[in-house]
């Protein structure tokens, strides 16, 4: 029994010490963007440097006071969902994404995770193949590497936030990955059914359901395939790209997977 309470005692210390640094965590990072960098409009001379909790909260659509709460370490329970508008308002690079998490009590995040499992070789590898354009891809389609020729062909990578170098998300919301692919529908279709594919397995985890319910909010065309409930097998095809330099570019599309049972692949 004493024992027990004992360890009770000790995890409550932990947590409260968590909490802190999460409080001092969230403070720093907030107070070293500015509104100019966060597209609000400038408001004069601030007694503060950074963005007030309130523009935070409005940004990464939250409640001011349980934003407030957060910042002051409060015991409050975080989904991953409202963790990732977070990392996304105070545009947090991936190690400070997975330190964000962990202080909050959340496993990382799926991206960062799955990054990290890029063998060195294989991003030594891709480096290779220029000028043919190469990347890894997660069974959830988020872009965890790419090589230089991929980044110059689609374009715009390097300035998106983590979360967002997702290609069902740059298909479905991007007017200029819309615009680039000739055969938008064919890829559309085929990603969506690749999607649900993958959803039948990860249907439980949380960075999948995030996902669903922001291509169904921000989409009317995913949200209308995915509810024709089509499912699509992974192939090899024909990419068609019109790039605004150098014109159409026809590509023959592979997919290499790291391993029998590996969700990672290299396409190239």
């Amino acid at each position: 029994m004493t024992t027990s309470l004992e360890a009770v005692v000790t995890q409550a210390a932990d947590q409260r010490i968590r909490r802190r640094e999460l409080s001092s965590f969230l403070r720093s990072r907030r107070e070293r963007i500015s509104p100019e960098q966060a597209g609000l409009p400038a408001t004069g001379r601030r007694r503060t440097p950074g963005l007030r909790r309130e523009e935070v909260a409005q940004l990464a659509g939250v409640g001011v006071t349980w934003y407030t709460w957060l910042e002051q370490g409060r015991d409050i329970n975080v989904s991953e969902q409202v963790l990732a508008a977070i990392a996304r308002t105070l545009r947090l690079d991936p190690y400070e994404r997975v330190h964000l998490y962990t202080l909050a009590g959340h496993p990382e995040p799926p991206m960062d995770r799955d990054g990290r499992a890029v063998p060195g070789a294989v991003t030594v590898m891709m480096r290779q193949p220029e000028p043919i354009p190469a990347a890894v891809i997660n069974a959830r389609f988020d872009l965890l590497a790419y090589n230089r020729t991929y980044e110059r062909m689609v374009g715009g990578l390097a300035h998106l936030p983590f979360e967002d170098r997702n290609q069902l998300l740059l298909v479905f919301t991007s007017p200029r990955w819309r615009t680039a692919t000739l055969d938008w529908k064919d890829s559309a279709a085929r990603l969506a059914g690749r999607f649900r594919a993958g959803m039948a397995t990860h249907a439980a985890e949380p960075g999948w359901k995030n996902l669903l319910t922001r291509l169904r909010r921000e989409s009317p065309d995913f949200e209308r395939l995915w509810d024709q409930h089509d499912v699509r097998a992974p192939e090899n095809f024909t990419k068609r790209y019109l790039h605004p330099e150098v014109g159409l570019l026809t590509l023959d599309y592979t997919q290499l997977w790291f391993g029998e049972r590996s969700e990672i692949k290299l396409t190239t």
